[in-house]
């Protein structure tokens, strides 16, 4: 089957789709990019042509064809303690600070998590913070990853990851203390897996079912969305921080002009934002 070109005013009406459903604003410049990835998906789904699908699209009746098109747009870029500081800023600076709180629960939201890269490096942060500093944490730690995508939530519960995946941003000392090697696939052990929890979350979407967290991770995620949108996020992750909570960005991204809710703390390593007081 020939690929198919996607019309202007389907990829308009495409774009509007894909917003509406999850906030994502593709550019003008997105256009053979997408036209791409959706021929893909006709073959897989045995459809005509692209027409086909984005007619079925607009019934509304097919969620698994809805979730696979949102899943094939949506970029799952992700590699493990990427960009380094936010994680030497969790370790020397926030678990100490959390620490000398005598918190009764640590909680922390890695959102729009991916493949589980970011929560399993914050968990592995944790347990080298431990080891160093045995008994100053709380009790009970939970690190909740959240994504619209289900095919990437999947390989994130699994916590199995291939040759290519495992190599980018892991030393070699993590690889062989926190996993098991067989076959070509990288099992996480369990000390480092059972932390982290995950579930199907549309950041447009309510948070009240996720509880309430002392730091939120929501890197490289907001220069998706519109100006809107990003507004909303910012101002709801808000409400489900705890008193002093801290929101820790992509290193492009800041609350600025979006959110009153929060403030820029600098570290040597980096910024982070601090949920204002009376916020």
């Amino acid at each position: 089957m020939k690929d198919e070109v996607l019309a202007k005013t389907q990829y308009d009406e495409f774009r509007s789709f894909l917003e509406e459903a999850c906030g994502i604003v593709l550019g003008e410049n997105k256009h053979y990019l997408v036209t791409s990835r959706l021929n893909r998906l006709t073959q897989e789904f045995s459809f005509q042509s692209i027409s086909a699908m984005l007619d079925t699209l607009k019934l509304g009746t097919n969620k698994v064809l809805k979730e696979r098109i949102i899943d094939a747009m949506t970029t799952n870029e992700t590699s493990w303690f990427r960009d380094n500081y936010p994680y030497e800023i969790l370790r020397h600076e926030l678990l100490p600070t959390m620490a000398k709180r005598k918190l009764g629960a640590l909680r922390i939201w890695s959102a729009a998590c991916s493949t589980g890269q970011e929560a399993y490096s914050i968990s592995m942060t944790i347990s080298e913070y431990q080891i160093a500093n045995p008994g100053a944490l709380p009790g009970f730690i939970e690190i909740v990853g959240t994504d619209i995508s289900p095919t990437v939530l999947k390989i994130a519960r699994d916590g199995i990851y291939d040759e290519i995946n495992v190599m980018r941003g892991l030393s070699q000392e993590r690889r062989e203390r926190y996993f098991t090697h067989e076959n070509g696939k990288w099992t996480l052990r369990p000390a480092i897996k059972n932390l982290a929890r995950f579930a199907d979350l549309n950041l447009l979407s309510s948070y009240g079912l996720l509880g309430r967290f002392d730091i939120i991770f929501c890197r490289n995620v907001l220069i998706y969305f519109s100006t809107d949108s990003k507004t909303d996020i910012l101002n709801r992750m808000a409400k489900v921080l705890n008193p002093g909570g801290i929101l820790i960005l992509g290193g492009s991204e800041s609350p600025t002009g979006y959110s009153p809710y929060f403030e820029m703390i600098r570290f040597p390593q980096g910024v982070i934002y601090k949920l204002k007081e009376g916020s």
